[in-house]
């Protein structure tokens, strides 16, 4: 074991690394990853099907992402903006344009 003085804790080599706490991968686990892989028509990386951390991160990646339901609707700093606006010209935001992130940028547009 060497010491880094930049560094105050120790460089350890691999033979020296404590491994207790990495634990193998599930058989689900890994079910799961050969049916990403299958429909993405990838393979999984033999790196990843070293532990659970890092396959867990691999499936992570690459799972697909389901759309939610709130992804259309406008962020916080818009909704924000418009109410500004709303403010200062004595108007109300439409209330169709909280659904909605373009409806809500175009409202926005034609406001400012």
């Amino acid at each position: 074991m060497t010491f880094d003085f930049s560094n105050p804790r120790p460089v350890t080599d691999v033979a020296d690394s404590n491994d207790y706490h990495r634990l193998p991968v599930s058989e689900k686990q890994l079910r799961f990853a050969h049916q990403i892989a299958a429909r993405k028509k990838i393979a999984v990386p033999d790196a990843a099907l070293v532990d659970r951390a890092r396959l867990s991160r691999w499936i992570d990646k690459n799972k697909d992402q389901a759309p939610s339901r709130f992804a259309n609707y406008p962020s916080s700093k818009q909704v924000a903006f418009a109410e500004r606006i709303a403010r200062i010209k004595r108007r109300s935001v439409p209330n169709e344009c909280f659904k909605d992130r373009k409806l809500m940028s175009r409202w926005i547009d034609s406001n400012q």
